[in-house]
């Protein structure tokens, strides 16, 4: 074995970039850029506002007039097929919608629960003929509906529901029913209130088989003359969730159903129809298959989470970097107050949240075009469906709890100021605190990676013999020990020669920054493949066990993939940048976030032998060097997103501290040219002194 050459750097790195962030921003608003333009253009409109401290009541019937304004001037129906009046526009429509964070996040929730959840079961799920019939007023809000899936007992688990929709062939109708408390159906958008209609998830039982979970259109109230909800149908029972910890505009509650009789043609029956006599058919034979067909189906809800948690990042961030660009706190060498963001600690908290964000930012871009590919058809296949649920399903946890964590590192930042609710920051991570929870929990969406990511290691070995895996098992356990044996890590020594120039440079380099990334998720997937290979030949029971005994190491190896996926696309991203200058300050930007993650994960790297200690202390080294090189730049690229101060709406962000700070400086230097400024104490000692 013989030392490779140090990696080439990802590319020059002069300190004189100059950022041309007008130049940036249409890159960064991508492909759908005028549909957000155009939605952040309504956001300007303070009726499309979050108003902090109303009443839950007030919150919910504000939020419904904007919902309503949205039909009128928002264009919401892009997404819905041209012959009922929308533009057959999938990707564009999710680009224009994840905005809506920017105004009010419970605008953005509920305006999801109708459109993107209720309106598009019935576009998904439905066949043509049901979609021309009840589609149009789910468009227009003529019936606010809810999305009735989740059940008290089950949660994530959708498969073992228990509510039940028995056909009755005599009278041609099911009949929806909730057997005991725990199968309410329960945190649904619009159902304290405001719901008409919910397409309400039940097991489909006809001639006494069940058929697993589908999907039936359910009236829940009545209809006044106004166009309001009025009483609850016969056999509709429904509960206030009431208050809740963020999102109050949104009336969550939820349904049970009593002997619910409706129509068999309302069973949303794309997938699945039942005869007049009570036949079943679908065009998916398999009960597992069509099932998750059904749900894939409605992965766009993952899809605009995660672009709603990163436009709220940019917003949190973009409030806490301009404060931290004008407020002034102890004095420095010249006497003068220092700006916050020119402390190594505040650059070092906030730094690399930008990169994360552009992270985030660049790798949801790719989503929403896989996203596009198959809604629109262009690239409905099988495989595509599958890559793009994994994809949703790697992104949304990341970016949601990415949010969480930065609007709560920003609201630190800017001390008591980021306290008060007319900053923002409090709101936002109260309202997006759920958003970690519901679309998939997050944990549970991450294990679904790791089985594919488990699923895709097994795929390399199908048909290789047995002296295929021993060369495998053989390669695997040499590679193990050149990384774990002083040899290995001798060479590494070597290769710097004693140099941190050699160091930082193999740290910076493009091919590097990949190599360690991807070789961490390899890693762990072979290692969590291999304790549970024995799973193959054990009783069911105890093959569960092992796994659950392993499920920590499998979610970790999905986050592992998380971060490459953000990594990846970040890469990607910089190589279409023609500006020179703003290539390279992406380019230190993808940088930090890469050593940002190998910084959090150095035990690991270590524990493998991935990187000597002298290795791992340069990473923590150069980060900071890094964040040094950004700091000039960090607030261009934070106004790059193309939010305006309708948007932030947080007086720290207005311009308003520093006109304070400018006003102190002016006092201050105008009472010491005036002579009438006090002496100090310690001032007149060390006068004294000298005496």
């Amino acid at each position: 074995m013989t030392a490779t050459a140090a990696p080439r750097p990802s590319t020059h790195l002069a300190d004189d970039a100059v950022l041309d962030a007008a130049a940036l921003t249409p890159q960064l608003l991508g492909r759908w850029g005028h549909l957000r333009t155009f939605t952040r253009e309504i956001l300007k409109d303070e009726r499309f506002h979050k108003i902090e401290g109303i009443s839950k009541e007030e919150h919910r019937e504000r939020v419904l007039g904007q919902l309503k304004a949205l039909v009128t001037e928002g264009k919401v129906l892009r997404a819905f097929p041209s012959r009922l009046g929308g533009g057959d526009e999938h990707g564009g429509s999710l680009a224009a919608f994840e905005e809506l964070v920017v105004g009010d996040p419970s605008m953005q929730i509920k305006a999801g629960v109708q459109w993107g959840l209720f309106a598009s079961a019935i576009l998904h799920l439905g066949t043509p003929d049901q979609q021309d019939r009840l589609l149009p007023d789910a468009m227009t809000l003529a019936t606010p509906g809810a999305f009735a899936m989740t059940e008290i007992g089950h949660g994530s688990d959708v498969a073992s529901i228990a509510t039940t929709a028995t056909y009755d062939p005599e009278t041609q109708e099911f009949v929806i029913h909730t057997p005991f408390r725990a199968a309410w159906k329960d945190y649904l958008g619009n159902a304290a209130l405001h719901g008409q209609a919910a397409v309400v998830f039940a097991q489909l039982v006809t001639k006494g088989v069940g058929h697993g979970v589908h999907a039936f259109y359910v009236p829940v109230r009545e209809r006044l003359a106004d166009g309001s909800a009025g009483p609850l149908l016969p056999g509709i029972q429904s509960e206030d969730d009431g208050q809740k910890g963020g999102l109050n505009g949104i009336d969550n509650g939820r349904f049970a159903f009593d002997h619910v009789r409706v129509p068999r043609t309302d069973l949303l029956a794309r997938y699945g129809y039942v005869a007049e006599d009570g036949t079943y058919s679908s065009p998916i034979e398999s009960p597992g298959r069509r099932f998750f067909t059904m749900l894939g189906s409605l992965v766009q809800g993952r899809v605009s989470l995660d672009g709603a948690a990163v436009n709220a990042q940019k917003i949190a961030l973009a409030i806490a970097v301009r404060y931290a660009t004008e407020r002034r706190q102890f004095p420095g060498a010249g006497g003068e107050e220092t700006v916050l963001l020119d402390y190594g600690e505040h650059q070092r908290r906030l730094v690399p949240l930008v990169a994360r964000t552009y992270a985030g930012l660049f790798a949801h871009a790719e989503l929403l075009e896989l996203f596009d590919d198959v809604f629109s058809g262009r690239n409905d296949t099988d495989a595509s469906r599958e890559d793009l649920e994994t994809l949703a399903a790697t992104l949304k946890p990341t970016s949601t709890w990415t949010a969480l964590s930065t609007v709560q590192t920003c609201r630190e930042a800017c001390g008591g100021a980021g306290f008060m609710a007319e900053n923002r920051m409090t709101g936002l991570h109260a309202d997006l605190d759920v958003y970690v929870t519901f679309e998939g929990d997050n944990t549970v969406l991450l294990q679904l990676v790791g089985k594919r990511l488990l699923a895709d290691y097994a795929k390399r070995f199908k048909g290789i013999d047995a002296a295929g895996m021993a060369r495998v098992a053989a390669e695997r356990a040499a590679d193990t020990v050149w990384y774990a044996t002083p040899f290995g890590r001798a060479l590494q020594k070597i290769s710097d020669s004693g140099q941190a120039a050699r160091k930082v440079a193999h740290l910076r380099g493009e091919d590097a920054q990949r190599a360690l990334l991807t070789d961490r998720v390899e890693t762990m997937v072979e290692e969590v493949a291999d304790r549970l290979r024995p799973a193959q030949k054990l009783p069911d029971d105890k093959a569960a066990a092992l796994f659950n005994q392993h499920q920590h190491d499998l979610i970790e190896a999905a986050k592992a993939h998380a971060d490459l996926v953000q990594w990846e696309a970040f890469t990607r991203a910089v190589a279409q940048v023609t500006d020179e200058g703003n290539r390279t300050i992406l380019t230190w930007l993808r940088d930090l976030y890469g050593l940002a993650v190998i910084e959090e994960n150095l035990a690991w790297y270590l524990m493998h032998g991935r990187l000597t200690g002298e290795r791992a202390r340069m990473v923590s080294s150069y980060m900071t060097r890094l964040v040094g090189r950004l700091r000039p730049h960090v607030l261009g690229l934070t106004e790059a997103w193309g939010y305006g101060p309708e948007h932030l709406r947080a007086p720290i962000a207005t311009g308003a501290e520093k006109l304070r700070q400018d006003e102190a400086i002016a006092y201050f230097k105008a009472q010491r040219a005036s002579g009438d400024a006090p002496i100090s104490e310690k001032a007149l000692k060390r006068h004294a002194k000298k005496r």
